[in-house]
């Protein structure tokens, strides 16, 4: 056996926790009803519940006033983004994958990183010159 044979994958354990998780998340949705939808709808959902919170927090200030303004803000928003959303669903589905693979990205460099410097790779240290002032 060749040694590279002989050392298990090091990503196999993080590799299977990352699908375990996220298979446990999808069971979780499907027992709920919640399937992942497209980013669309994920975007929809996410303005309609900070719409809701937002008119649930100022509905505590018992102000008219402030109430009516900012249902006003918050319709406003929905017929901008509404017909951009309508046009363009495939955009935000781009988008939702873009993110998807930069924070692949981000994590992969940050695994790299890390297994240079826990196993001692002088080359990833720091080559500032340690002075002893005593």
């Amino acid at each position: 056996m060749s040694e590279a044979t002989d050392r298990p994958d090091a990503d196999a354990w993080a590799k299977a926790s990352a699908e375990d998780i996220a298979a446990e998340h999808a069971r979780r949705r499907a027992q709920a009803g919640q399937e992942p939808g497209s980013a669309v709808d994920e975007l929809r959902r996410l303005a309609e519940a900070v719409g809701e919170a937002v008119t649930d927090r100022l509905a505590a200030l018992n102000h008219p006033a402030v109430q009516v303004a900012a249902q006003s803000v918050v319709s406003q928003v929905r017929s901008v983004v509404e017909p951009i959303v309508d046009r363009n669903p495939d955009v935000f589905d781009h988008l939702a994958s873009a993110g998807a693979e930069l924070l692949a990205a981000y994590r992969s460099a940050v695994a790299s990183a890390e297994a240079h410097w826990t196993a001692g790779d002088p080359s990833s240290r720091s080559t500032a010159e340690h002075i002893d002032l005593d």
